[in-house]
């Protein structure tokens, strides 16, 4: 039984293949043979500047793609700052004892790329908007720091290393679960690990 499925999967395969080839030798055939053979049909060409024989001549169309600039984003130290205020969290340790003192700052791009060029009036008012949006997000952003740093140890946090490496991920979560805000930078004004 499994001898008459394999011979049939191979006859059909097999008829796949010079299918293929067929198909394959007539679009060679038509691309590549002089225009003066006999063909089933002709690829015509219709370049700017040539004699065309045909009865609608068609005008060409020119496209002129420009690329818009992407509004810069700033440099570190020259966004809007939230402090996440200081929180003392208990760290992964068998004898409960370790702990962390963390003061967190995010710094955001602003949302409105004419920020640094609005009169100084419009640029407060845009700051009281701009902050009100964050401090809803505040529970957020308070939340994930605490989450993530609970689940350290002491030995994770205590190197610079291990600093780095926490600043990228509290960059990479809360980036995740804030997608309506570019997030500059993340700093640390206060780390006491103990």
């Amino acid at each position: 039984m499994l001898n008459k499925i394999l011979s049939v999967f191979n006859i059909i395969s097999q008829v796949i293949l010079a299918i293929v080839a067929v198909v394959s030798l007539v679009t060679a055939y038509v691309v590549f043979a002089p225009d003066d053979m006999p063909k089933p049909f002709r690829l015509m060409y219709d370049l700017p500047g040539s004699s065309s024989n045909t009865a609608n001549p068609v005008e060409p169309i020119t496209i002129v793609v420009t690329a818009t600039p992407e509004p810069e984003a700033p440099e570190p130290g020259n966004g809007i700052m939230l402090n996440l205020s200081t929180k003392i969290i208990n760290l992964v340790d068998p004898g409960g004892r370790k702990y962390i003192r963390l003061t967190v700052v995010v710094e955001f791009a602003p949302d409105n790329p004419e920020y640094e060029s609005l009169p100084e009036e419009e640029k407060t008012a845009y700051l009281t908007e701009f902050n009100a949006k964050l401090n809803s997000r505040l529970p957020i952003m308070d939340d994930t720091v605490i989450t993530l740093l609970s689940t350290k140890t002491y030995e994770e946090l205590y190197t610079a290393d291990g600093k780095e490496e926490l600043r990228k991920q509290i960059l990479d979560i809360l980036t995740e679960k804030l997608p309506d805000f570019h997030i500059i930078a993340i700093y640390f004004t206060e780390f006491v690990v103990q």
